[in-house]
């Protein structure tokens, strides 16, 4: 296998590009990454000592409604998905019709060459820092907050900014399927804020893709091993990165598979009469939990 030539690399056709997106420098940005990504070890600390401690706060304390602001919340992060994956999409569908899975995964050029989909990637990274407010909601609401839900939220973002600073090529997979679950997933929650009822099997449908995006993320994490221990294609993507890359998608597949299992299937009765006792329009934890 012969190795990949940037020169030859084509873009996607958008239908217009903003002025943000054109003056979008990857160089400034994975150098400002690279200064700074251990802050997010510091974000996580903090993190931990918010939602926990703002645990012990509520527990003497009744609940907080919230309602529109959460309404307002999930509205903002299911448009902003919306609009990042129809701009990062293109680009990972042009790639591999026009130069094959190979370079999906080992090179760059979705940061370092397009303009639109490395501009929204980067907001993707950063994303992941405000993202850590959804716990807050849990919090503030006396909802259960089990680790699922914090684990992947640590661990996310520091992968994502751990991985912006390397340009790692195969982040162009976790990022649009992740803004595609997004999408769902906080129109999802919308709705259920503003009171109205989707059916319930679109929250296993949710889950279901969630679980869907870990194994294709684990076979992407495999193939770039295989084209690093090949020795025969340059792939940008470290073997560190692979081995943290593997083991969070591997442990979230564990962590999610036994979710579906107990709330869709061993949980059945139990939900039943839950769904029964609950107000109308309440929002249960089932129903916020989240993942990259």
């Amino acid at each position: 296998m012969n190795k990949v030539d940037y020169m030859e690399v084509t873009l996607p056709n958008y239908s217009y590009i903003f002025n943000f997106e054109e003056t979008f420098s990857h160089h400034e940005t994975k150098q400002w990454m690279m200064k700074n990504w251990t802050n997010g070890f510091y974000y996580c600390g903090l993190y931990m000592i918010l939602i926990f401690g703002g645990q012990h706060y509520m527990a003497s304390r009744p609940r907080f409604e919230l309602r529109g602001i959460l309404c307002l919340w999930n509205t903002l992060l299911a448009s902003f998905s919306i609009i990042g994956f129809t701009r990062t999409a293109p680009e990972l569908i042009h790639v591999l019709r026009h130069h094959g899975l190979l370079h999906s995964i080992c090179i760059p050029s979705f940061i370092e060459q397009d303009c639109v989909s490395g501009f929204w990637t980067w907001l993707f990274v950063l994303s992941k820092l405000p993202e850590l407010g959804d716990t807050i909601f849990i919090v503030l609401r006396k909802q259960p907050l089990i680790f699922l839900h914090w684990y992947h939220h640590i661990t996310v973002l520091l992968y994502s900014w751990f991985s912006y600073s390397e340009h790692t090529a195969s982040a162009r997979w976790y990022v649009v399927m992740n803004y595609c679950v997004h999408s769902i997933m906080y129109s999802y929650y919308a709705l259920k804020a503003m009171r109205y009822r989707p059916p319930k099997v679109i929250s296993m449908v949710i889950t279901t893709l969630q679980l869907a995006q870990m194994v294709v993320g684990c076979y992407i994490n495999i193939s770039a091993y295989q084209y690093l221990e090949s020795g025969n294609v340059d792939c940008n993507i470290s073997r560190m990165n692979i081995h943290f890359s593997f083991a969070m998608y591997l442990s979230y597949f564990v962590l999610f598979a036994r979710f579906f299992h107990k709330t869709y299937l061993a949980g059945k009765k139990s939900n039943k009469k839950h769904f029964a006792n609950s107000a109308p329009g309440h929002i249960g934890y089932n129903d916020k939990l989240k993942v990259n």
